[in-house]
């Protein structure tokens, strides 16, 4: 819906509202007037249902306003001395319209000084379940999500069963688009298949200001551009559902490249502007190898098949190489043959192990219209190791529009500031002549900012390289904090990352862990709250 669709709705919206409750208004010694201007109506009807006037504001948060809106309603007709369970199913389930019953068809008085405590101990555990998922809510969209690792995308920097706190407020909180969602969903409802929102209506893109830019490096959670597609392949995307962008499945990557930037993948490692990317400390770039040894570098997996699959304790542990697999052997008992996702130090101290036979680091050449790369067209080579040199678009730059550059901006003209922002726009090329809706296009001008994610395991990670830029309306937030880790293969207590749990994913130099602390300040609490409630008089 457009800004002007969403204002006419606003306006029916109080329209109906002063139909239905303009008696209840007077009833209440206010004027009927008073019902009839927006916002203001509200904040008269909290003094009516005996209500804090600061609710007025959850009335016009989105998501928090499908829980508050009906509550308001059930208030409103208790204000009235409508109380009972049918009363109140009666209001929730007509949308609120049983207030103009109460309205035109009753003469019930309002009644003054209400007692709004719950009467019963399931009222007071509704009411109390109530606020919490409002409370959740607004933490949740606009201040801090949870968040797991579900890849080794950023193996060593974030590991698989890492369990984040994703700040909102550091880049701005991205408000609300979908308007009708089940509170604290994503995008389904749990055990089932079936989608936790309604696609229509949609609010416009807003996001709230932040204090922090995204800067180059910076580790950043996103909603995947492309989780629309059947198929993700560039050159052969297939579209399925116009999802909102923010119910896209959210993901993890490092911002390599920042609006502005010229960026290029050479033999795998990451240049800006012509000079080799410097990542921070704690990241360390992994790479695929072939590692051929003596004996067994694996473990046999406990499923049905027998399969080796779980790193030695000694190749987890000594050497940090925990993504490797049994790829062949060479004889009835050996030499092994693996496959491993390593960085170059773990790499180097492998390699003085007298067990291993050899070690060979994967290469990928560029190959011509590689469809698997972004971008890709005859003439053109790539792969995930040797890529560009590519513009990373900047907010009002202008480019150049032809055969050379189209694949690389046609998604962002059509997609991300087209049908993604209401707008219609169709790209077609006739001869060496590229036409949007029929019309020439020479040039085009960038509505907003784009970076260039990848991961830090670059031979395993599903990232630009595969679809492209990632438009700064899809940002989500900063990682800040890892409160709990657990290797998945190991299990039991026994696989909980102790050194990892309270650390902070920014900063330089090795990893603090802050749980005596936190485990100390909730001690004091609990302390403190079991002797005040001692001190408290007994009634």
């Amino acid at each position: 819906m457009t800004l002007t669709q969403w204002f006419i709705f606003f306006l029916i919206v109080q329209a109906v509202h002063f139909a239905g409750t303009w008696k209840l208004y007077v009833r209440a010694g206010r004027k009927a007037w008073e019902a009839g201007v927006p916002i203001y109506n509200a904040v008269v009807l909290m003094g009516i249902i005996n209500r804090p006037k600061w609710w007025t504001i959850l009335l016009f948060v989105p998501i928090v306003n499908l829980i508050m809106i009906p509550v308001v309603w059930v208030e409103t007709a208790r204000s009235f001395g409508f109380n009972s369970f049918k009363d109140t199913a009666l209001t929730v389930l007509t949308g609120g319209l049983y207030l103009y019953y109460i309205n035109y068809a009753t003469d019930s008085p309002h009644i003054k000084g209400r007692d709004i405590n719950p009467k019963s101990s399931s009222g007071e555990w509704t009411s109390s379940l109530l606020f919490a998922i409002v409370a959740a809510t607004i933490v949740h969209t606009y201040f801090m999500q949870p968040f797991v690792i579900p890849s080794s995308s950023l193996e060593k920097t974030l590991l698989v069963g890492d369990w984040l706190f994703v700040s909102k407020f550091h880049y701005g909180a991205r408000t609300p688009i979908t308007t009708v969602a089940t509170p604290m969903l994503h995008d389904t409802i749990y055990g089932t298949k079936t989608k936790s929102y309604l696609t229509k209506p949609q609010l416009p893109y807003f996001r709230l200001p932040g204090f922090q830019d995204i800067e180059r490096n910076d580790i950043v959670v996103f909603s995947w551009p492309v989780d629309t597609l059947v198929d993700i392949t560039p050159g052969n995307m297939r579209g399925s559902v116009r999802k909102p962008i923010d119910k896209k499945s959210n993901y993890v990557k490092r911002a390599v490249g920042v609006p502005g930037d010229s960026l290029e993948v050479r033999d795998g490692y990451v240049y800006i502007n012509g000079e080799k990317n410097d990542l921070p400390d704690r990241a360390r770039i992994q790479f695929s190898y072939t590692i051929v040894s003596k004996e067994l570098l694996v473990k046999r997996a406990q499923d049905a098949n027998g399969n080796y699959v779980f790193p030695s304790d000694l190749m987890n542990g000594r050497y940090e190489i925990s993504d490797i697999y049994l790829s062949g052997v060479q004889g009835d008992n050996g030499p092994y043959v693996h496959t491993a996702q390593a960085s170059e130090a773990s790499i180097e101290k492998l390699k003085n192990n007298s067990n291993i036979i050899s070690i060979e680091r994967t290469h990928y050449d560029a190959i011509e219209n590689n469809k698997a790369i972004f971008g890709a067209k005859p003439g053109r080579a790539s792969s995930v190791d040797n890529f560009g040199p590519i513009y990373i678009p900047e907010e009002g730059k202008t480019v150049a529009i032809n055969p050379e550059s189209l694949p690389y901006y046609k998604r962002i003209i059509e997609v991300y500031e087209g049908y993604e922002m209401g707008r219609e726009r169709d790209i077609t090329v006739n001869g060496n002549e590229i036409l949007m809706n029929g019309e020439p296009l020479t040039e085009y001008t960038f509505e907003q900012d784009y970076y260039w994610l990848m991961g830090d395991n670059r031979h395993n990670s599903q990232d630009a390289r595969a679809w492209g830029y990632v438009p700064f309306n899809h940002v989500v937030g900063k990682p800040v904090f890892v409160w709990f880790s657990k290797d998945a293969n190991v299990p039991g207590l026994a696989g909980i990352r102790w050194d990892r749990v309270f650390t902070t994913v920014g900063g330089e130099g090795p990893l603090v862990s802050y749980r005596y602390w936190f485990l100390g300040a909730l001690l004091l609490y609990i302390g403190w709250s079991f002797f005040r409630k001692k001190k408290q008089p007994k009634a």
